[in-house]
């Protein structure tokens, strides 16, 4: 299937989370009192801030905002209104920089007349370019690498009182030794409050710091630094703080997330495996799913233990990059087609309901056709759930980039990446439909990609509230980010909403349309199709009392739409106060992408209604709840 994050060609931020107005809108003039001489009340402080890149990014923002808060920072959706502007960065791919050069470049008029106005550049395009950035945006006041975030408050301070230019990185790989290296990448996780994050009941949690691989086509190990896993107690604490808060599912973060292993002075071990039991015993925590995983670090350990604690999601992400031990070897991938196949047969063996999803790059130096076919012939053996498929493009800095040419035509890159998107979308249509009459239940996230377009685009409010205005930009992280992991930052490794879905929104109760030779995001030709057993009926809405103190427009039904404990998207159409909640859904038509579904009955859904509120662990177990709804997917 597509990137996870597909390419867009309006440069504009679009919101990270719903937020008052639309962060696409026009800029609006800047407020005469932020700056006014002789005003007496100080200015609000406002903060924009904007997010390329994958999860750990947003997860890093989230943390950077938590922290500003406390000094009284308020967010807002339009730089034109914030007297600190700050871009968190990706350095895996050169569109992503170019993104950020671009709108760095649209604010330099804006300094020029508000010279108070304080821009800084975040995360791993600052870590890797520092005097670049400045030679290109040299109105900037700030730059900070990833594994120094803790002190943005501080340089932010500083840049408020007339300094300029100021900077904090961690060393780089070459600077010493491992140790030494690694004590310069500083943990960052405070405790977060919800309203700095997302949506309340669901949460990423960072477990680990660094990468340690070295694929030679990756910039991560040089700008996040030597690989570093958190003290298990840390985690434990923190992942019981935002249940408390109302959280019902973590998302574990990690470059290669199945690699933490923790060791105490004394010699004790955590291993991933014995992280997850300790998650999975605190009570309220509804679903526990983790990105992204390396092959050689799946043991039978770990998958015994994903088998036996039913809150873990059965969702394994765990590229693959290419079928071909050549161009794996040429990659510095650590490990063969052969040991990634014996993976796939254990993961299969161990738990066969689990589904499976993978990274492929095409077009690495030295790929054949003959390399390129058996690529192919990995993905039709083991039929992924989906794939990210990438074409290569070299990046200074990565082994790949000074080592190997990078002799694979354009063209041929792109004719192979799709190729092995129309198998991959054929397999997983396939796979869709065996849901078609089937009941799964869902965690709510919110309304869904084609609600909020057709209502006024990402920054809608649903509901009557409006959240936190973190930006995010959709730009994808590639597989240079070691197929890394932490591939959307959407939730969760699914491309975008399914093209046809828009259709169920607008036409509700019309049939759902047979979709041939469609389009994705990115105007690739994609032969998936809505498949159903007949043109489903009107969907059942469920008949929930309105509370007297809310107006009838914020309870009308909406197209929402949710994940399952497989992580499959399943849109529906149900009441806004459903979000947040688990939700049984019958599958009515399948899509490559998404399942579209409607509430079970009325019982089910007024259950499952009371906003937010952590429920008891027994209740909700899968393998009980799957007395009565049969399997879950």
């Amino acid at each position: 299937m597509a990137s996870p994050n597909p390419d867009c060609d309006d440069d504009r931020p679009t919101p990270l989370i719903p937020s008052q107005g639309t962060a696409c809108a026009a800029p609006q003039p800047i407020d005469p009192e932020r700056s006014a001489p002789g005003s007496d009340a100080p200015p609000p402080r406002r903060l924009f801030i904007e997010t390329v890149g994958c999860q750990m990014n947003v997860l890093d923002s989230e943390l950077v905002v938590e922290r500003l808060r406390r000094d009284g920072y308020e967010l807002t959706s339009d730089p034109q209104q914030a007297d600190t502007i700050l871009f968190n960065t990706c350095s895996v791919r050169q569109h992503a920089e170019d993104k950020v050069y671009s709108a760095l470049g649209r604010l330099r008029g804006l300094k020029a007349e508000h010279p108070e106005v304080t821009i800084g550049v975040l995360g791993c395009m600052a870590q890797k370019d520092q005097k670049r950035i400045l030679q290109r945006a040299p109105h900037v006041d700030l730059m900070v690498g990833p594994g120094q975030l803790e002190v943005v408050p501080e340089l932010i301070a500083r840049a408020k009182n007339g300094e300029r230019k100021l900077t904090a990185f961690s060393l780089p790989r070459t600077a010493g030794s491992r140790d030494r290296v690694a004590a310069s990448f500083n943990e960052f996780d405070p405790a977060r409050r919800k309203e700095a994050r997302k949506v309340p009941f669901q949460a990423f949690v960072r477990i680990m710091m660094g990468c340690d691989k070295f694929c030679t086509y990756c910039i991560v190990p040089s700008v996040r630094g030597p690989e570093q896993s958190r003290h298990p107690d840390e985690i434990v604490e923190e992942v019981r703080n935002l249940v408390d808060q109302g959280t019902r599912e973590v998302t574990l973060l990690g470059q290669t997330v199945n690699s933490y292993r923790h060791k105490t002075p004394d010699g004790r071990i955590t291993s991933f495996a014995d992280l997850l039991a300790k998650l999975h015993d605190i009570d309220g925590l509804r679903r526990i799913k983790f990105v992204t995983n390396y092959p050689n670090d799946m043991t039978d350990e770990l998958l015994a233990a994903i088998r036996d604690l039913p809150r873990i999601s059965r969702y394994l992400h765990v590229p693959a990059q290419s079928g071909c031990d050549q161009v794996l070897k040429r990659m510095k991938r650590g490990y063969t087609v052969g040991l990634y196949n014996d993976m796939m047969a254990r993961i299969r063996e161990t738990l066969p309901e689990a589904a499976v999803t993978s990274d492929f790059i095409v077009g690495f130096c030295g790929e054949t056709e003959a390399s390129f076919q058996k690529t192919v012939d990995l993905v039709r053996r083991w039929r992924f759930k989906n794939s990210f498929i990438f074409k290569y493009s070299p990046r200074e800095g990565t082994k790949a980039y000074n080592l190997f040419p990078d002799d694979v035509p354009e063209a041929v890159k792109r004719r192979r990446n799709n190729e092995l998107l129309a198998v991959q979308n054929a397999i997983a249509l396939e796979d869709q439909q065996a849901f078609v009459g089937r009941t799964v239940e869902i965690l709510v996230e919110g309304p869904s990609k084609a609600h909020l377009k057709a209502a006024g685009g990402p920054g809608a409010v649903f509901n009557g509230s409006a959240s936190p205005a973190i930006v995010f930009r959709s730009i994808p992280s590639s597989a240079s980010s070691h197929g890394s992991g932490i591939p959307d930052p959407d939730f969760g490794a699914e491309p975008a909403q399914d093209v046809a879905s828009p259709t169920l929104l607008t036409e509700p109760h019309s049939p759902i349309p047979i979709v041939s030779g469609a389009k994705d995001e990115g105007g690739s030709s994609r032969p998936s199709a809505l498949v159903s057993l007949a043109p489903p009926p009107r969907p059942h809405l469920v008949a929930l009392p309105t509370p007297p103190d809310r107006e009838s427009e914020e309870d009308r039904p909406l197209q929402l739409t949710g994940r399952t404990a497989c992580d499959r998207i399943v849109v529906f159409e149900g009441h806004p106060r459903l979000i947040g909640s688990f939700l049984p859904v019958t599958i009515q038509a399948a899509s490559a992408v998404t399942l579209f579904g409607q509430a079970v009955t009325r019982e089910s859904v007024v259950a499952q209604a009371g906003a937010w509120e952590p429920e008891s662990a027994e209740s909700n177990d899968r393998s009980s709840r799957s007395k009565e709804l049969g399997r879950l997917a």
